[in-house]
């Protein structure tokens, strides 16, 4: 399950997935993914993370329970669990009962990741003010941990209240399956490490991320052992990097195939943003640009060894994932691209 970095640094290895609309049905885009996951689930990835999205592109799975339950019955080692679960949307009493029911039909292989959005136009369409997000997320998150660890649920919050509510289904691992929060914001460095949330970043350099995780590093050390931390069976809190990753015989079959993927993946990304007329990732289409500073990692199996184990180095991450389905990636090349990553990549640098 872990490879090593050359002073003996454990990794771990994940998947990330937006599960993004193609030419294809959804029924077959759903049916490409479970067998990409069928082959995953033999091999040393420890977890699969799937975002949550709506009324865009971006996904066709916008019920990530829904989904991962599918998941959980094709496969049977590999862990799962949204990156994240948007509370804002949810009623977080509904939820409760939900992540419950996935944690059992996984047999304990859920990771609940959890967050507020990073577009304030989809969340609007839900009804939910925007500026109130970060609020919201703290009431739910509160609810939510509280429903997970208790037979009865009594809260009383700025959006939710509750009283007396008993629960018939409670989660398969205790106290609740490990919690995740994806950010880049070194303002959350210190509730995350407090607490030993696992997290992971996505387009930032190696150099910021490795910042961001000293800060993480030192204060879990003087919090590891606080009683009350959100994941107190931590034993060593997952930081992770996320890069899309597309891997093929050769540098320029890789960068060529991966320059007309990426701009397929922005188109949607970009597509509500478009609708809000807002610029905020339109850096995004800078292929080159990012290309260059090893944000997106593009190559024959010997570059993206390198480039890899080189991020691995030098962000001082213990966990790195892979996004290997994405923009207009056939699920055949989807596949070599993978592949090619365990056979080649996972067993160490060269």
């Amino acid at each position: 399950m872990a490879s090593e970095t050359k002073d003996g640094r454990k990794i771990q290895w994940g998947i990330f997935d937006w599960v993004e609309w193609d030419e294809n049905s959804p029924s077959q885009i759903f049916e490409d993914r479970l067998k990409l996951l069928e082959y995953a689930d033999k091999q040393d990835f420890y977890c699969y993370h799937v975002a949550e999205h709506h009324t865009t592109p971006l996904s066709v799975a916008p019920s990530p329970g829904m989904y991962l339950s599918a998941v959980a019955q094709r496969t049977s080692r590999i862990r799962m669990g949204p990156l994240v679960y948007l509370l804002p949307l949810y009623n977080p009493l509904r939820l409760i009962q939900e992540v419950c029911m996935l944690d059992h039909l996984s047999n304990g292989r859920l990771e609940l990741g959890v967050g507020r959005g990073i577009v304030p136009y989809e969340v609007a369409r839900f009804g939910v003010d925007p500026e109130e997000g970060r609020a919201m997320f703290d009431d739910a998150l509160a609810v939510l941990l509280k429903g997970l660890q208790n037979e009865t649920l009594n809260h009383e919050g700025e959006f939710y209240n509750y009283k007396d509510i008993k629960f018939w289904i409670k989660p398969y691992q205790k106290p609740h399956p490990p919690i995740w929060y994806a950010s880049g914001n070194l303002e959350t460095v210190p509730w995350m490490a407090k607490n030993g949330i696992h997290t992971s970043h996505i387009f930032d350099t190696n150099e910021i991320t490795k910042k961001h995780f000293d800060l993480y590093q030192e204060l879990w050390e003087k919090h590891k052992d606080d009683p009350d931390r959100i994941n107190n069976g931590a034993v060593e809190p997952k930081q992770g990097q996320t890069r899309h990753v597309y891997i093929a015989p050769t540098d320029a079959e890789a960068v060529a195939e991966a320059r007309v993927a990426w701009k397929a993946w922005c188109d949607n990304i970009n597509y509500l943003w478009n609708i809000g007329d807002s610029d905020n990732l339109k850096w995004l289409y800078d292929f080159d640009a990012l290309l260059a500073d090893e944000k997106i990692i593009a190559g024959s199996p010997e570059t993206v060894n390198e480039q890899v184990w080189r991020a691995i180095e030098d962000s001082g991450i213990n966990y790195f994932i892979g996004v290997f389905a994405w923009g207009n990636i056939s699920a055949e090349k989807a596949m070599r691209s993978i592949t090619y990553f365990v056979d080649e990549v996972i067993p160490g640098a060269r």
